[in-house]
């Protein structure tokens, strides 16, 4: 998205959809090409060199979670590296509106704030954010930054509200605030409603009535209040709409646009081997928002299965929390899981080790640090041999899938394990010798210890094989992983269906064993591809503007028009959801449900 020149259409965002019929208006405001008659204080001499060191070389001498301007505290992850001070990127766009503008380079970032021209901004990484460097911008603009603990507190020059006005859009609702210079916001929003506290109190010219007055496309209510210097807007819409809040220069303006159409096209280098991109793309005639995060592997940029909580398997938190435990800089949703007992329900695989195992012969795609991939519907099972000569089929592994027959759950499922079905028999085995038989107890009742050098096999509705394990007996595990050559690959994960394959839309739910209701459902959809040169897309797709979410085939074919030559079908719904510094980028959080599993990336960027 490029910097916006007189006599351009006044929101991008909206102009950039005119090829669906959606055009901007202005509300008769206009776009004047005389400089701002307003003076903006300087801080410091920007004319006078001084010697800084790298900020790669500092050590972050203060670190915070939130800043408070006026008297609203607002979550944006900051940090103080000797006399230079940054603060996270996407957080910052969100809470306090500096736009990120499409870049080229990770090590600088232009942003936009009531002005034509970006301004550059140096970048770090620091615990799974990217930190922009405001220290001589925020001085320019007569920021004063002053920490206290884990809080900054950021004061700025007052301005005056000048006039506002409301209006209805073909694309939905529009609310513009004349303010006397730039003045500094904090916004905040959930699902259906939104806040934004200006720095500033209203001249004698400003009439709240011609904000509040008047009926809304997607705007249902609009308060206007004044306390302490500040000025608060508060509004009320359509849970299938979403606010944003930008800036304009020349005269200084605050517009708020609530609309359907809520992705802002975007390309932005975002860091060594990630590349953000969000833009609507169209099947047929239904266009799409789709975000995605593009990835090339190497050693300094890892993609790994994460999940809940790192000493058990059991368990679901929201991706955001799931990430930033982990201090992954970017994350998607992956393998689908039961939300009843919150077990995990398809392939996990990191480091070579399996943490939960494929099931009924689903999807899943794998990769190692030579950024090879592959791509296939993958079983495992394990053949139990006692020393007696009788042999078992192990079903499944680490899974909350189950199924007459035995089951295998190891030390990466926790201390203990609880049974999930009535009449289980726990098999205890350390040091591949039987230990212990236990009739278990009912289904979510107990404990039973997991040996951590061992593992227990849990018999269903199969206590015939028991007789074959008495205690003392010696047994061996031999894994059978089809298709064999996935074992070379030390990272998988499960979803499903396989939506492109070899270049070819795939899409077969029924073959994978999902339900006919599964396969004919329009939903908000998460995936990974695969491209010719080796990169890989994180996709997460939502709702048509006003309309359904993409069906299996359409996801497929998006996928396949973003250049994937593989790609796999992860779970969607209200758990689609990706991640990037410290952000949910493709919905907002509230509307996201929890989820046991995803794909987190580390970056070993310069720090």
């Amino acid at each position: 998205m490029q910097a916006m020149k007189s006599g351009t259409c006044l929101n991008p965002w909206i102009g950039s959809m005119m090829g669906l019929g959606i055009v901007g208006m202005t509300l008769g405001a206009t776009i004047s090409s005389r400089q701002s008659a307003i003076a903006l204080p300087m801080q410091q001499d920007q004319t006078s060199p001084r010697l800084v060191a790298p900020l790669a070389q500092l050590p972050a001498s203060l670190q915070g979670t939130t800043i408070t301007v006026g008297s609203t505290t607002v979550p944006i992850p900051w940090e103080r590296r000797g006399d230079r001070l940054g603060m996270a990127d996407l957080p910052l766009m969100t809470h306090l509106g500096l736009d990120l503008q499409d870049s080229t380079t990770p090590d600088q970032q232009p942003v936009l704030w009531f002005a034509d021209e970006a301004d550059m901004l140096p970048t770090w990484f620091s615990n799974g954010y990217r930190f922009l460097d405001i220290t001589a911008w925020a001085a320019q603009q007569g920021w004063q930054l002053t920490p206290n603990g884990t809080n900054l507190r950021l004061q700025a020059p007052s301005g005056t509200v000048t006039a506002g006005r409301r209006g209805k859009q073909v694309w939905g609702d529009r609310l513009v605030l004349d303010v006397d210079r730039p003045v500094l916001w904090s916004f905040d929003e959930d699902a259906t409603s939104f806040t934004l506290t200006l720095q500033a109190t209203p001249g004698s010219s400003f009439d709240p009535a011609l904000l509040t007055t008047g009926e809304g496309n997607e705007l249902n209510s609009l308060t206007v209040a004044t306390s302490g210097g500040q000025m608060q807007i508060r509004g009320t819409f359509d849970e299938t709409s979403r606010p944003r809040v930008w800036s304009l220069p020349n005269p200084h303006r605050v517009v708020i646009d609530i609309s359907q159409v809520d992705v802002v096209p975007r390309e932005i280098r975002w860091a060594p081997g990630v590349l953000w991109q969000q833009q609507y793309l169209t099947v047929g005639d239904r266009p799409f928002p789709v975000h995605q995060i593009w990835l090339s592997l190497s050693d300094d940029t890892r993609l790994e299965p994460i999940w809940s909580n790192a000493n058990q398997l059991p368990g679901i938190t929201p991706l955001k929390t799931m990430a930033a435990t982990n201090q992954a800089y970017v994350a998607i949703n992956a393998g689908f899981f039961n939300r009843n007992n919150q077990l995990p329900l398809g392939a996990i695989r990191r480091s070579g080790q399996w943490i939960s195992g494929p099931i009924l012969g689903r999807g899943a795609i794998a990769w190692n640090p030579q950024r090879q991939f592959a791509l296939s519907r993958l079983s495992l099972t394990h053949t139990l041999t006692t020393q007696q000569g009788n042999s078992f089929t192990v079903n499944h592994i680490n899974s909350g899938y189950v199924q007459a027959g035995i089951g295998l759950y190891t030390s990466v499922w926790g201390r203990t394990y609880t049974p999930i079905t009535d009449g289980e028999r726990i098999i205890t085995v350390d040091d591949n010798r039987v230990i212990q038989q236990t009739p278990a107890s009912a289904a979510g009742t107990g404990a039973y210890a997991i040996p951590p050098q061992g593992y227990l096999l849990v018999l269903r509705s199969f206590n015939s094989a028991a007789q074959s394990l008495p205690i003392g007996m010696t047994v061996a595990l031999t894994p059978d992983l089809r298709p064999p050559n996935f074992a070379n690959f030390s990272t998988a994960i499960g979803g499903g269906p396989i939506l492109v394959q070899n270049g070819q839309i795939v899409a077969d739910a029924k073959a994978e064993g999902f339900s006919d209701a599964f396969a004919a459902q329009a939903a908000p959809r998460s995936a990974i591809g695969v491209t010719t040169d080796g990169n890989l897309i994180l996709a997460a797709i939502h709702f048509s503007p006003g309309g359904r979410g993409p069906t299996l085939r359409e996801t497929a074919e998006i996928m396949r028009q973003l250049g994937a030559i593989d790609a796999l079908n992860l779970d969607g719904g209200t758990s689609s959801s990706l991640y990037l510094g410290g952000t949910i980028i493709n919905r907002h959080g509230s509307t996201v449900g929890r989820v046991h599993n995803g794909l987190g990336v580390f970056i070993n960027a310069p720090q």
